[in-house]
């Protein structure tokens, strides 16, 4: 073998690998993104079934239902033009209550009902994640965007 030969074989080696690791790299990107939908996204069919995504809006009064005995807790989801359940069983922040914002991270199954493995409330009186703020406010012009208004 020639020494070009052996450069040759060494830098198609090289590309090889870096191609190899990239795939990987954006492999792994892929599945650590998390998609922000509301409920009119979701039931307009945006949301492929199974796949994780997160869900914001404001929890409808009324709604909160515990399960006696257990963690398991039902609520709907709304952006006040649609309505989506959730179901979630752990522990709910301390902050959440029904009317307050709140993103829960999970999966829809194909009965349309959220199961969330992740409930986030929010923090403070005028604070709501942006995300959720600029969907209210598109739907129904109600939600405040920022922090100090």
């Amino acid at each position: 073998m020639t020494p070009r030969q052996r450069r040759l074989g060494l830098v198609i080696g090289i590309v090889v690998g870096v191609s190899i690791a990239g795939t990987l790299a954006l492999s792994a990107f892929r599945q650590n993104v998390t998609f922000f939908f509301d409920p009119s996204q979701v039931a307009g069919g945006q949301v492929p079934v199974g796949e994780r995504f997160r869900l914001g809006g404001m929890v409808t009064k009324g709604t909160v239902q515990r399960a006696p005995g257990s963690l398991e807790v039902r609520f709907v989801v709304t952006d006040f033009a649609h309505d989506v359940p959730v179901s979630y069983s752990g522990v709910l922040p301390d902050l959440f209550r029904e009317g307050a914002g709140v993103v829960a991270q999970g999966h829809l199954r194909a009965d349309g009902t959220f199961v969330a493995d992740e409930v986030l409330a929010k923090h403070d009186e005028k604070y709501m994640p942006p995300a959720v703020a600029k969907s209210l406010k598109i739907r129904h012009g109600e939600a405040r965007s920022d922090p100090g208004s």
